[in-house]
């Protein structure tokens, strides 16, 4: 190989280490450029937008409601209209500063345990921080969240339930179900947590 030739050579391997190098800088620029708008949330395309027909929160009022008269809705829970929107029903509530409403749920619930050696009978009201809206939704869902609460009950131990920390569990774990009836059914949750108006085990 001649000289001039080898001095070709150099000379075009110069130009592609160069070429290299500023693709690799370039390269690694587009690279921190793009995490910076990753980080900043310009990648994330937002999946959950407020829904105008979601539940809203209602805010606690300074002064105590009003007692309905007697005899007037005797067992139906006044609806609540809620002022302050939330972009999801995972929305974490600060409970002094937001109304609750308790829902009772009308006929108890009994099923057999499941190691087969008794039964569960429970009363149950739901609790919510949401708007009358919450109300309907668990009225029109009655047969499905029925059938999630005795699904729930089947499966206990009496065991477990025999301490406060087994019930509690038992309270989360209706909650959640109630909550994924209602999700899967009206595209909202709203239910805080669910409260025993009897429990018998036997």
């Amino acid at each position: 190989m001649s000289k001039e030739s080898k001095d070709e050579h150099k000379k075009g391997g110069g130009k592609k280490k160069l070429t290299l190098m500023l693709f690799a800088g370039l390269l690694l620029a587009a690279g921190s450029a793009g995490a910076g708008i990753y980080a900043t949330g310009g990648f994330t395309k937002k999946t959950e937008r407020e829904d105008p027909n979601w539940p809203k929160l209602v805010v606690r009022s300074a002064e105590p409601a009003e007692p309905a008269p007697a005899g007037e809705g005797e067992g139906e829970v006044p609806l609540k209209v809620g002022t302050v929107s939330v972009p999801n029903d995972r929305f974490k509530v600060d409970p002094s500063k937001y109304e609750i409403t308790y829902i009772p749920v009308e006929q108890p619930f009994t099923a057999n345990l499941s190691d087969g050696s008794g039964f569960i009978q429970i009363g149950i009201s739901l609790a919510t921080y949401y708007d009358g809206k919450v109300v309907a939704n668990v009225k029109r869902q009655d047969v499905p969240i029925r059938s999630a609460v005795l699904m729930i009950l089947s499966e206990q131990d009496p065991a477990v339930l025999s301490s406060a920390q087994g019930k509690q569990l038992l309270q989360r774990e209706l909650a959640r179900a109630i909550n994924g009836v209602l999700r899967e059914k009206e595209g909202f949750g709203g239910i805080d947590n669910v409260y025993f108006n009897s429990l018998v085990i036997q």
